[in-house]
């Protein structure tokens, strides 16, 4: 799996805008997953960042590139708090939080609602996504929103001149690590 893969797929989060992204990749084989997730969390642990497997489904591991201190502020939110606890996580512990996303992961075919949180979304967006079951919303981007929708618009600007500018940059040889160090 090549760079290219990460940065256009998480370059808000490479450049410190966003919490986490996650990407579904295929890798040859376990081994080449495990040596590849290695070597980018050696290459980017220093600068925030830390790459983990989420879920291995039908051939492909679903990828999540995230910051840890960001993740840990995200979910001491009141409204994070209250919906994550509400379907079992220990909040106290953002690497067990992790660990029961992981599970919820694998007993579910598709994704947990409460992922949004792991991604850095507003709050009251994926509430209101869990208690309208995704209708209603007023306009989608990155993710439904039902709080308030002109920050949300310019969150979604920024995130795609982010992917645009980091692919300019990667095309011309420029690291996903020295990218990271732009933070």
């Amino acid at each position: 799996m090549s760079e290219e893969i990460f940065v256009r797929n998480c370059s808000p989060t490479i450049m410190g805008l966003k919490t986490a992204n996650m990407f579904s990749c295929r890798f040859e084989s376990r081994a080449e997953e495990c040596h590849t997730l290695r070597t980018m969390n050696r290459q980017l642990s220093a600068k925030g960042l830390r790459v983990i497997p989420l879920r291995r489904h039908k051939g492909t591991t679903l990828v999540y590139l995230y910051r840890p201190s960001r993740l840990r502020r995200d979910l001491k939110d009141q409204t994070a708090r209250q919906l994550l606890t509400d379907r079992g996580y220990h909040c106290e512990n953002v690497n067990r939080c992790i660990a029961r996303l992981i599970r919820r992961l694998q007993e579910e075919e598709g994704f947990p609602h409460e992922i949004g949180l792991f991604l850095g979304y507003p709050p009251e967006d994926v509430s209101g996504f869990i208690e309208n079951k995704a209708e209603g919303c007023k306009c989608v981007g990155c993710w439904k929103v039902y709080g308030d929708e002109e920050k949300a618009k310019r969150t979604f600007n920024k995130y795609k001149e982010c992917t645009r500018l980091c692919c300019s940059l990667a095309a011309k040889g420029c690291s996903m690590e020295q990218m990271a160090a732009c933070f």
